[in-house]
């Protein structure tokens, strides 16, 4: 990490879970930007850089695009920053209210794929301890 606070890639994917590929193709489709540049080019990011990549890292598994990313992340800032327009700050809640509803069911359709998954993990852990099917 930089005396600044500032991290470079690699310490950023370190942090989120997320490749350096990953994070820079988020930044060639707009979605998160490095805050700042080295003096040799290096990507530098913020904690607000990170905390902007979480967001992105729990929509993806809930099937969520990177126009639908872009939307939730601008609706977001704007209920962050203080000189939203009210009327701005009421559509941007009500942005985040629906994907909060899609997070849900995608959350819940989840658990059902889980509960699935651990169905049959529990039948071939069966089958496996009794391969002669004798039903022991």
């Amino acid at each position: 990490m930089q005396g600044d606070g500032l991290m470079q890639i690699g310490q950023a994917a370190e942090r989120t879970g997320l490749s350096i590929r990953t994070l820079r193709h988020y930044e060639e489709v707009g979605l998160v930007a490095p805050s700042e540049r080295s003096t040799g080019g290096f990507r530098l990011y913020t904690e607000d850089d990170i905390s902007r990549l979480m967001v992105i890292r729990r929509m993806k598994p809930l099937d969520f695009t990177l126009a639908e990313m872009r939307q939730l992340l601008d609706a977001l800032d704007q209920l962050r920053d203080a000189n939203s327009a009210q009327e701005t700050r009421v559509a941007a809640a009500e942005v985040l209210a629906g994907f909060h509803q899609r997070a849900q069911h995608a959350v819940q359709r989840l658990r059902k794929h889980l509960d699935y998954a651990e169905e049959l993990t529990n039948v071939l852990a069966r089958h496996s301890a009794d391969p002669e099917g004798s039903g022991r």
